[in-house]
């Protein structure tokens, strides 16, 4: 956990003056055009939407600039994830690190798509993470076929996710549908999440 606790922090510290200003103008230009065009802003869809862009500014970051340190490519499934002892900070980091930082993509990409089938979602996120792992060979870094094994892993657990909370939601009385409840439980998600890394970067871990 020590490990994952300090990339989020490593990642929020170099991202946040992006994050910002990229807020800043999602919102003001999301906020004119309903405005302008006469829609109803339901505060959880603009929420979740905001997350999402905070979430791609975050994994272009690690894709792209986040230090790697001393590696080379590797086009060999399963040779790299399997070298390291199980819950060393290197398996955290790596193994546990690339699951973690897709899971999101998944919950997304299903979510905005109303993906109904694992076979949509799984070639999706493989689209995805193959094409990332290919723009890092291209821009000097390294490519990892692991990488790209364990980012699908995660971008189904965030599909299982998804269809989960879609399971529970068709099954839910009609009064715990209103916007206000999803608002509500969006804003308190959002809020835990906030404080997490507002204490991380008190601690400094």
């Amino acid at each position: 956990m020590y490990m994952i606790r300090q990339s989020l922090l490593e990642i929020f510290g170099q991202v946040w003056p992006t994050i910002l200003i990229s807020s800043v103008i999602a919102i003001s230009m999301r906020t004119v055009y309903l405005i302008k065009n006469k829609q109803k802003i339901v505060f959880y869809r603009e929420l979740l939407a905001l997350i999402f862009i905070i979430y791609v500014l975050c994994l272009f970051y690690v894709v792209t600039f986040q230090d790697v340190g001393w590696s080379s490519s590797n086009f060999i499934p399963f040779k790299e994830m399997f070298r390291y002892d199980f819950g060393s900070r290197l398996f955290i980091k790596n193994v546990l690190g690339n699951i973690i930082m897709f899971a999101p993509y998944g919950f997304f990409v299903s979510y905005y798509l109303h993906l109904k089938k694992p076979w949509s979602a799984f070639l999706l996120i493989l689209l995805v993470s193959a094409s990332i792992e290919t723009t890092q060979l291209l821009i000097g870094r390294v490519f990892d076929i692991d990488d790209i094994i364990l980012n699908v892993i995660g971008g189904m657990i965030g599909f299982l996710i998804y269809k989960f909370l879609d399971l529970i939601n068709d099954h839910l009385p009609e009064v715990l549908k209103n916007p206000i409840v999803y608002n509500i439980i969006i804003v308190l998600c959002t809020v835990l999440m906030a404080m997490y890394m507002l204490n991380l970067i008190e601690l400094g871990v």
